[in-house]
C-alpha cells in the first residue's frame, strides 16, 4: 500500500479543539483582579453555579477543579463502596470511569449502540437482568454522552427505574446538547460538565456538579472544601477533597458560559461544512443525529468503512500529521484497555456478557465500541476554525482518500 502524500511545505498548525475566547471574558476576569478575589470560593463562583444552573434547568450546581472531581462526588453521594459494581460506557475517556475506582468500586462495561454511539439499552438491559438473576445489581449506571450527542435517554432511564438503580450522566463533552428538547446532563440522579481547555466552553480546567437535589450539592460542597466542620477551630469528621474552583477561573466560564449557544453554531456548521464536502468519497461516512438528538458536534467524527476503501484511520492521521493538522483516534474502549483487563462486558449484540481478556478486541464484530474505535477519527472542530483552515483539512483528507492503493 502507497503512504498517503504529504505536504510539501509546514504551514502553522491546525489543533483539534483549542480554546476559543470571545472577549467578554476579560470584563469579569478584571473583576476578580480588582476585588482582589482570586482565591478558590469567591462571587464569580458563586454566580457561574447559579447561571450555569438556569442555563440546563437545574436547581443546583457546584463548580469544581475538573469534570472528573464532580463524578468522584457523585459516586460519593451514591455510596459506592469496595467491591461495588458500578456500569459504565465503555466508549469514552478513562476520566469516566476511574472515580469508580477512587472509592473501590469495580466497573462492568456497556456497549455503544450504532444509533447514537452511546450506551446501548439493550446491552444495558441484558447485564441487569444477569446481575439481578444473580443478586449483585449494581450502585449506579454512568451514561456518557459521546462526541457531544446525548444518549437514548428513555429507555435507558426506564430499565435504570425498572431495577432502582440511579443513574447519573457524564455529560463532559456534551454541554448544550439536548435529548427531546430537554438539555443534556439533566436527566439522571447527577450530571457531569467539563470545562477543560478542549470543550466547547473552557476555564482552562475546571467542571460541576448538578443535581435536582440541593441537600446532595450542599454535601458535596462540604466534601469539595475539604470537609471542614463547622467548628471555630480546624476540626475534621470526615475525609475531605481540595475540589473547588477558583474565583478567576469561574470568571473564565461566566464569560464563556454567555457565547454558548454561538460555540454550538459554530460547531455545527463545521461539521456540516466536512459532511458536505467529504461524503461522496467511497467508505466515509459521519457520526449520526437521532431524530431525537441535537449535537453540539463538539468534535466532527468520520469513519472509514474497511468494505469500500483500503485506507485506514491511521493512514489518514499521519497524512494529517504530515501537514501539520492535529486529528486524533476515536477513543479507545475501556474494556480493552489494559487497566481494565479481563473486565465484564456486554456488547450490543449477542446473548451472553463477555470478558475483553488481554485486551483483544472483540472478533466476532457484536461489539459497536471495537468497530467505532478500528474505524473512527477526529476531525480538527474548534469553534474557532477558520474557513482557510477548514479547507486545508478538507484537501488533505481528499488527497489521502483518493490516493491509489
Amino acid at each position: 500500500m502507497n503512504e498517503c502524500p504529504g505536504a510539501q511545505q509546514i504551514q502553522s498548525r491546525i489543533y483539534l479543539s483549542p480554546p476559543h475566547m470571545s472577549g467578554c471574558e476579560m470584563d469579569y476576569v478584571k473583576e476578580a483582579f480588582d476585588s482582589n478575589w482570586i482565591a478558590p470560593l469567591g462571587p464569580h463562583v458563586d454566580a457561574f453555579e447559579r447561571e450555569l444552573a438556569s442555563r440546563v434547568g437545574v436547581p443546583a450546581a457546584l463548580a469544581l477543579s475538573s469534570g472528573t472531581a464532580a463524578l468522584h462526588l457523585a459516586m460519593k453521594l451514591l455510596g459506592i463502596r469496595r467491591g461495588d459494581r458500578v456500569f459504565c460506557s465503555s466508549l469514552t475517556f478513562s476520566a469516566s470511569v476511574n472515580p469508580v475506582l477512587y472509592e473501590g468500586g469495580v466497573p462492568v462495561f456497556l456497549d455503544a449502540e450504532p444509533e447514537s454511539w452511546n450506551m446501548s439499552p439493550s446491552a444495558l438491559e441484558r447485564a441487569l437482568a444477569d446481575a439481578d438473576r444473580k443478586g449483585t445489581l449494581p450502585k449506579a449506571v454512568i451514561v456518557v454522552h459521546l462526541y457531544g450527542q446525548s444518549a437514548d435517554m428513555d429507555p435507558l432511564r426506564e430499565l435504570c427505574g425498572r431495577y432502582g438503580v440511579p443513574l447519573v450522566e457524564d455529560a463532559a463533552e456534551s454541554l448544550g446538547a439536548t435529548y427531546k428538547g430537554k438539555e443534556s446532563g439533566t436527566f439522571g440522579v447527577y450530571g457531569i460538565y467539563s470545562f477543560n481547555g478542549n470543550k466547547i466552553i473552557t476555564t482552562g480546567g475546571g467542571g460541576m456538579l448538578v443535581a435536582h437535589d440541593s441537600e446532595a450539592i450542599r454535601k458535596a460542597r462540604f466534601w469539595a472544601t475539604q470537609a471542614r466542620d463547622p467548628a471555630p477551630h480546624y476540626q475534621h469528621s470526615e475525609i475531605g477533597y481540595n475540589y473547588r474552583m477558583s474565583n478567576l477561573l469561574a470568571a473564565v466560564g461566566r464569560g464563556q458560559l454567555t457565547v454558548l449557544d454561538d460555540r454550538i453554531r459554530a460547531r455545527r456548521t463545521i461539521f456540516e461544512r466536512y459532511v458536505a464536502a467529504l461524503g461522496d468519497l467511497p467508505g466515509v461516512a459521519f457520526m449520526p443525529e437521532p431524530a431525537w438528538s441535537r449535537s453540539n458536534r463538539w468534535l466532527s467524527v468520520l469513519t472509514l468503512d474497511p468494505n469500500a476503501t483500503a485506507h485506514t484511520p491511521g493512514e489518514l492521521l499521519a497524512a494529517l500529521e504530515a501537514e501539520n493538522i492535529e486529528a486524533r483516534p476515536v477513543w479507545k474502549p475501556m474494556h480493552l484497555q489494559p487497566l481494565f483487563s479481563g473486565t465484564l462486558f456486554y456488547p450490543h449484540g449477542g446473548v451472553a456478557p463477555e470478558a475483553a481478556s488481554r485486551g483483544e478486541p472483540d472478533l466476532r464484530g457484536s461489539s459497536v465500541s471495537d468497530r467505532l474505535f478500528a474505524t473512527g477519527l477526529c476531525l480538527p472542530s474548534g469553534s474557532a476554525l477558520s474557513g482557510e483552515e477548514q479547507d486545508r483539512v478538507i484537501r488533505c483528507v481528499r488527497r489521502c482518500l483518493e490516493a491509489r492503493v
